[in-house]
């Protein structure tokens, strides 16, 4: 089933891909749509939620919240790049895409990757200025900042994904056209080439360089300076609140960094293309799943807005 139309030629120029299917058994094709059916609603309605809940709310019109629903619409773009064309290939017989479509996939779901890390370390200086500089906070995180902040963010991630897709797809691709992948990556994508692909492993290894490392290593100055700044508090409940406003951030840090480090700069060699799958879904479906339910369970100001929403709206 999976090698249906698959070219193996000399041609370079490619005009289709064929993607993976999640399974070809159909009871588990079954599940599998159903599985990613409820995530990927899950996503769409967490998401959703902690933006309007932000929108709605005055006491919610911070830095901190308005970067966290800014994460939410990341999200949801996020995971709809590549879910609802893993869902038609689950229970279509054509698991084909264009060259211009995978091209396509591939540029977004590289720039809202990008973005979310730079936001990330967006929202690390947040709490870094918010814990250790209390009274000069509002002056320093003004609108114009966090908007400048925002845009910057969506620019440099998306400027960085048209370079690393551009070199991706002038490849001559001839050895196959079958991608061992649910959608359009770069690792898998630069397996099929039959050019040696030194120039864009280094491109995605300095890429992934400047772009993940680079902002996983200011969130990590930032809450080495945090925790400095904490210890120095004199209660023990002034610490662990400082702490308790940190938590929800490492911890969508912690899973998300986690996992996309691992698939773009580790050695081709030392990992499988089952790994690989496996941990995209895990930062592509799993994380955008989670980070709105991490964030209510941690935060008493989302919890107590979703609830004045949600009875507003009963």
């Amino acid at each position: 089933m999976l090698g249906t139309g698959v070219q193996n030629t000399t041609d370079p120029f490619v005009r289709t891909f064929i993607l993976l299917r999640l399974s070809d058994v159909f009871s588990l094709q079954i599940i599998f749509l159903l599985m990613f059916s409820v995530m990927y609603l899950m996503i769409l309605s967490g998401n959703l939620l902690i933006i309007i809940v932000v929108r709605l709310n005055a006491r919610l019109q911070t830095p901190m919240y308005f970067f966290l629903s800014n994460l939410s619409v990341i999200d949801i773009c996020f995971s709809s790049t590549v879910v609802p064309k893993i869902l038609v290939n689950t229970i279509s017989k054509d698991h084909s895409i264009s060259f211009v479509g995978c091209a396509t996939q591939m540029y977004f779901h590289l720039a809202l990757g990008g973005v979310e890390c730079l936001l990330l370390a967006v929202m690390a200086y947040d709490r870094y200025t918010a814990i250790c500089k209390p009274l000069q906070y509002n002056l320093i995180m003004d609108k114009k900042l966090c908007t400048g902040l925002v845009v910057g963010c969506w620019i440099v991630s998306f400027t960085n994904s048209l370079i690393l897709t551009t070199f991706t797809f002038q490849l001559p691709y001839c050895k196959s056209n079958l991608i061992s992948h649910f959608f359009c990556e770069m690792p898998p994508l630069l397996r099929l080439s039959c050019r040696d692909i030194w120039f864009n492993e280094l491109a995605e290894y300095i890429s992934g360089a400047i772009v993940a490392l680079g902002s996983f290593t200011l969130i990590l100055v930032s809450y080495l300076w945090i925790t400095l700044t904490v210890l120095k508090f004199h209660t023990t409940k002034d610490k662990l609140k400082a702490f308790s406003t940190c938590a929800s951030h490492i911890a969508v840090v912690t899973l998300y960094y986690g996992t996309i480090m691992f698939m773009h700069l580790h050695p081709r060699s030392s990992s499988s293309a089952e790994q690989d799958r496996v941990v995209t879904i895990l930062y592509t479906v799993v994380t955008p799943m989670l980070n709105p339910i991490i964030y209510s369970i941690r935060n008493k100001d989302i919890k107590e807005a979703i609830k004045k929403t949600l009875c507003f709206v009963v």
